[in-house]
């Protein structure tokens, strides 16, 4: 929302896009609605209006009061099923809402089935800010490498990962590291989803769903985290000009895919091994060429950038 306020003047200014908040969802909250608009910055600042009439009770009420154009979905990841997240944005667009996402879990249990009915809705299904944060990833494919074929990608999709090792190499130890990645605001209060190669590994399966056309699902990724490495020999490697990595990588096996994540131990000169702090890379290799991307060191508003793209590429015609 941030972002939004800071970008208004250059959306409306290059794009002719006006935008009004008609309704926000927390579960300190509930669901808020108004249809003539919320004041977005009264709500960052923690002052939210008193409600007029009964609170919304659920999704459908909450979109029927709202009279949204646009469905915007940030909630946490559920590793089992995707739900809630899948369930909003289905009825987002069963209301006539294009529907955006950050969150991972409903490329990986319903991709189909969203963009399916995302064009039997003639809305749009988005999910920029799922992989990299705002790194045009998925909206590169289409636009900008038309008729390519991708046999694979490599990378390091985890920053939380990133920085313990790195903070482990520095001499702390792997409870210290997670603490300070907390304390930077990139790892969650339970680190589990991170640090055991979950978070990676539904990244992989989204690349792999979406850029290669296979519909991979989560338990066929062979996952190792890093909770195992010992922190010694990460030091130790360090010291001798090598380093661990947490690299996700996929790579085409006739029909399907192979799709692994895992601790690899990378010489210096690897790209991957010379990322710090937060960073993320990826490469693609494609049958003309292949393509690495770095994002460095992105912050909360790097996914805020992906919504705000979406949002964009949504009401655009």
């Amino acid at each position: 929302m941030r972002l939004l306020i800071a970008k208004e003047s250059e959306l409306r200014r290059r794009y002719d896009l006006r935008w009004r908040l008609t309704g926000v969802a927390t579960r300190r909250s509930g669901w808020l609605a108004d249809p003539h608009g919320l004041n977005p910055i009264a709500l960052l600042n923690g002052h939210w209006p008193a409600q007029r009439e009964t609170p919304a009770k659920d999704i459908r009420e909450w979109l029927e009061r709202s009279h949204a154009d646009v469905f915007i979905e940030a909630s946490s990841l559920n590793l089992q099923s995707g739900q809630p997240a899948i369930e909003h944005l289905k009825t987002a667009l069963e209301f006539g809402a294009h529907a955006l996402t950050a969150n991972k879990g409903p490329i990986v249990y319903a991709f189909e089935e969203l963009t399916k009915f995302a064009v039997e809705k003639k809305r749009k299904f988005l999910y920029e800010a799922t992989v990299m944060d705002g790194v045009p990833i998925f909206s590169m494919f289409p636009l900008g490498l038309p008729a390519v074929d991708l046999r694979g990608f490599h990378g390091v999709l985890n920053s939380t990962t990133n920085v313990v090792l790195t903070e482990i190499e520095r001499g702390l130890s792997f409870d210290e590291a997670v603490k300070r990645a907390q304390a930077m605001g990139i790892a969650e209060t339970d680190p589990s989803a991170d640090v055991d190669g979950w978070d990676a590994a539904f990244k992989v399966v989204a690349l792999a769903t979406v850029l290669m056309g296979v519909p991979v699902k989560i338990e066929q990724v062979r996952r190792t985290g890093i909770r195992e490495l010992s922190e010694e020999k990460i030091r130790s490697v360090r010291d001798a000009g090598m380093r661990y990595k947490l690299v996700c990588r996929a790579e085409r096996r006739g029909l399907g895919v192979e799709c692994t994540v895992a601790p690899e131990l990378l010489l210096a000169g690897d790209p991957l091994a010379n990322l710090e702090g937060s960073s993320s890379a990826i490469r693609f290799d494609m049958d003309v060429f292949g393509l690495s991307i770095v994002e460095h060191n992105p912050g909360i508003d790097a996914t805020g950038y992906g919504l705000v793209a979406d949002l964009v590429r949504a009401v655009q015609p």
